[in-house]
């Protein structure tokens, strides 16, 4: 059974979610994709390339499309009424991370859901990193016995502050737009448990000195339910030579054991005497030439089209068990969100916060 899908956004990461949506209607899995995008340029170019149907207005494309689901890709503080207003229009959503950036406003988005009857999804895509399922399906078969605590570190390079997101980049933080997932991540392998208290630091110079109002790098000691603790360090300051857009890994300790991944060393690496070193994460995106098209694959295709899984088995008649599987739901962006939440304010009170 094929579904109809609408896209909000079409900038980078809106790239992806047309690419995974165009190859799963060439599969037949999608009947037809809109986009709507306030940018005119890259609307048409994004209309050309995909054949889709372009709106500048996402109330134009919710109002003429007979949608079944629309993917909300848009600056982080721009998430809440887009997803309101498709979720009052009838239509499962999927929200980029995080699902917004206040409690309150994913509160909102959770229970409008509920009262709709639509499905709400967050893309925390690296609960789709191959590394990261067998990490997890490890603690969940009791394998390092009783989590007791974790840490991760993910890190991107200076270039996408400055020059990806220059407009809005002040609305955000490395934590908001990086440690969300890693705070997702580290919930879902000690089976969802929610924060109870946050101590966190931060540090602004280097973006400050470009004349962006933003932090540099976040660090966070989140306290969990039944004392498991986890330490997060968060930054978009690397040097553009360094060898990777993003580093990224996390360990797990537990009674019994440890699992330790390294999600940015995966053992391609390439040189050049132009670009000089970098190294290849394949698992999250690669492109290769087939039949009938581009062939897309890796975790940041599955988890897009994990959605457009579940809307087919929604538009079945199925139900689904929000327990069960990868993907991540508007209540998990909510606690992730309050989470995060604490972090700034921590931050910002110099203060152990209180969950």
């Amino acid at each position: 059974m094929s579904i109809k899908v609408g896209v909000v956004g079409g900038g980078r990461f809106g790239l992806m979610h047309l690419r995974t949506f165009d190859q799963l209607r060439r599969e037949g899995r999608v009947e037809s994709i809109a986009l709507a995008e306030i940018n005119g340029e890259l609307l048409q170019e994004r209309c050309t390339e995909f054949g889709v149907a372009g709106y500048a207005d996402y109330f134009e494309m919710l109002q003429r499309e007979e949608l079944d689901a629309v993917t909300v890709v848009t600056p982080d503080f721009l998430h809440r009424q887009i997803a309101l207003d498709c979720i009052a229009a009838g239509k499962h959503v999927l929200v980029e991370k995080p699902l917004d950036t206040s409690t309150e406003g994913c509160g909102q988005i959770v229970r409008a859901a509920e009262r709709a009857g639509v499905m709400v999804q967050v893309d925390f895509h690296k609960r789709f990193d191959p590394y990261h399922t067998e990490l997890h399906d490890a603690i969940a078969q009791g394998e390092l016995g009783v989590p007791e605590y974790g840490y991760a570190w993910v890190e991107d390079s200076i270039e996408v502050p400055r020059d990806w997101f220059p407009h809005w980049v002040a609305q955000s933080s490395p934590a908001w737009f990086l440690g969300v997932h890693m705070v997702d991540l580290f919930r879902w392998f000690i089976g969802g448990r929610n924060g109870r208290r946050v101590w966190a630091t931060a540090s602004k110079c280097k973006l400050a000195s470009l004349g962006i109002d933003t932090y540099d790098s976040v660090q966070a000691l989140i306290e969990f339910e039944d004392s498991v603790s986890f330490h997060l360090d968060a930054s978009w300051i690397m040097p553009e030579g360094f060898e990777a857009l993003v580093n990224q890994g996390i360990r797990i300790v537990g009674s019994e054991g440890v699992g330790e991944v390294d999600s940015q060393d995966r053992g391609a690496r390439l040189a050049t005497t132009t670009g000089g070193q970098r190294t290849v994460n394949s698992s999250f995106f690669l492109q290769q030439p087939g039949r009938g098209g581009m062939r897309y694959s890796g975790y940041g295709v599955d988890a897009i089209a994990d959605f457009a899984d579940n809307v087919q088995l929604l538009k079945a008649g199925c139900k689904l068990d929000e327990k069960c599987g990868r993907s991540a739901y508007a209540r998990d962006g909510l606690e992730v969100t309050r989470i995060t939440e604490g972090i700034h304010r921590s931050i910002e009170t110099g203060e152990i916060v209180e969950l």
